[in-house]
């Protein structure tokens, strides 16, 4: 039997019904970038961004955004986080974000690591804007791009 879920039953609002569902641990890893100057590369690898410690900043905004997801994403059940990793890299001019969240629940937690990406690399964008901006105000250099759930898994609990 197939079932077909749907958050929108004849104009009406419905959260999907995941009482049926087996707690399982599920885990998922997200990734994405934001691209800056070279100039800026530079200030966030000397710790010398006028706002402070970027990645330690954009971290913790990260961990929030996992933990409020429900508030942000309509149908989003709250589930228990057991945890959040979030680390960054640099690959030229590209800072790269991932995150994985785990959980023992009923659903997945594929949007809040997508979540906490998001909020990761806005997160950096805003510490580093300053940097970023050109003489009209604008950021010619500095996008977002490739956000993506990497791995979601369901294990079986013992």
């Amino acid at each position: 039997m197939e079932t077909t879920f749907t958050h929108i039953e004849n104009d009406r609002a419905v959260m999907v019904d995941i009482s049926r569902k087996d707690s399982t641990v599920r885990k998922a890893i997200a990734s994405g970038e934001i691209v800056l100057s070279g100039a800026t590369i530079g200030k966030i690898r000397a710790g010398t961004v006028e706002k402070g410690n970027v990645f330690s900043t954009a971290r913790i905004a990260s961990i929030l955004a996992v933990k409020r997801t429900p508030e942000l994403i309509p149908m989003c059940h709250q589930i228990p986080i057991t945890s959040v990793d979030v680390d960054f890299s640099i690959h030229g001019n590209v800072v790269r974000a991932e995150v994985e969240v785990r959980s023992v629940g009923r659903t997945g937690v594929e949007m809040e690591a997508l979540t906490g990406v998001s909020v990761a690399l806005l997160t950096v964008w805003d510490m580093v804007k300053s940097a970023e901006k050109d003489e009209t105000g604008n950021y010619p250099a500095t996008y977002i791009q490739n956000i993506k759930v990497l791995e979601k898994v369901k294990e079986n609990q013992n």
